[in-house]
């Protein structure tokens, strides 16, 4: 499995520019006017680990298949957007369907783009998209409250269960907090899901800085450090300029690029890092001559769900897992030397896979 990224904000902070050094096209068009971006553009982009190279050199792989995550580029929302203001409602449902927000700030100064609020406070912006979505998580809440008042009489007990569930989001909506804060039971997890509430929605903010401030960051994006600290929230610090520059470039070309700025690695990267951290989710690889193959997995998965991620009847055929940590896979140079070393285990349905495991799976047809 890869992961569903919403890229949201105020129109003009940088996010079809962000999208498009993600997704190294053109789709997005970055203009500055709102609304540039009418519909919203889904890209698929490779999420780059420098372990699957190392595994594929070793095992001499004839190809390297990534594992994925997918960016969705959405309009810029504005304040009364969840009334209908700017391009309104239908943005909200597009953030329904991805399985986390990365909210780009405009933490820079230029007189050249416009804010729609003609003044750069990137806690601000922050506030106003979040009031947007929580009145919008209020109005759908109302209404299905509503509509499930006659199974609740009747006694049924999804249904009691369910406006359990809704109330405890109200009561913490109409704090003014994010149904993100409100604590659930592991037996309510799956119901709580359902009820897919923007604000339920892990939230990653990107602090989007001039080219110049890239390695350092600046005093906007110190302010949204500290907002994200106090809300239990991450955030990362890029500069979309730079991104899209470096989509342009070579691996080599790029790596030089980034060492004249100061940055260790592109902003991509650290993306992608605190989206995995922020969804629990973790990397394991299948190697071999034909194919070396990243998967994404959430934290805590067993072996035969792991498996059911190639295939279905992997999962439902499950025998055993041969597995190999990475570490000891480059220490002893491969398969065949990870097994003289006795580094391969067999591992049963109740093993956890480990980040970075090479496995092997071993099943029933």
């Amino acid at each position: 499995m890869g992961f569903r990224m919403g890229i949201v904000g105020l129109p003009n902070v940088g996010k079809s520019t962000l999208f498009n050094a993600l997704t190294k096209t053109a789709a997005a068009q970055a203009a500055n006017f709102p609304f540039c971006t009418i519909e919203p553009n889904v890209g698929d982009v490779a999420v780059p680990d420098a372990r699957l190279d190392t595994l594929a050199e070793i095992a001499g792989s004839k190809q390297i298949i990534p594992t994925r995550m997918t960016f969705v580029d959405i309009a810029g929302l504005v304040k009364g957007a969840s009334k209908g203001e700017g391009l309104g409602n239908q943005f909200l449902a597009n953030i329904r369907e991805t399985d986390s927000i990365a909210h780009v700030l405009r933490c820079f100064e230029d007189d050249d783009v416009t804010h729609v609020d003609g003044r750069v406070d990137p806690v601000g912006d922050a506030e106003t998209i979040e009031t947007e979505l929580i009145i919008a998580d209020m109005e759908s809440l109302e209404k299905r409250l509503q509509n499930i008042v006659r199974k609740v009489r009747g006694g049924d007990k999804e249904a009691v269960q369910q406006e359990r569930l809704m109330k405890m989001a109200m009561a913490a909506l109409e704090e003014g907090k994010p149904a993100r804060t409100v604590e659930v039971d592991a037996e309510d997890l799956k119901q709580w899901k359902m009820l897919q509430l923007l604000t339920a929605k892990p939230i990653l903010y990107v602090c989007n800085v001039d080219e110049g401030e890239a390695a350092t960051g600046n005093a906007l994006s110190a302010e949204v450090a500290e907002m994200a600290a106090a809300q239990g929230n991450s955030h990362v610090i890029i500069s979309a300029k730079i991104e899209e520059e470096i989509s342009q470039l070579d691996a080599e070309e790029a790596a030089e690029f980034l060492g004249e700025l100061g940055l260790e690695e592109a902003g991509l990267d650290r993306l992608i890092r605190a989206g995995y951290e922020l969804l629990n989710l973790q990397t394991y690889f299948t190697v071999g001559p034909k194919e070396a193959r990243a998967w994404t997995i959430k934290e805590g998965t067993q072996a035969p769900q792991a498996a059911g991620v190639i295939h279905g009847d992997f999962e439902r055929g499950f025998i055993r897992a041969e597995t190999i940590a990475y570490d000891d896979y480059v220490a002893c140079k491969g398969e065949a030397g990870a097994k003289e070393a006795g580094k391969m285990r067999a591992e049963g349905k109740s093993y956890t896979v480990q980040d970075g495991d090479v496995l092997h799976f071993l099943f029933n047809t």
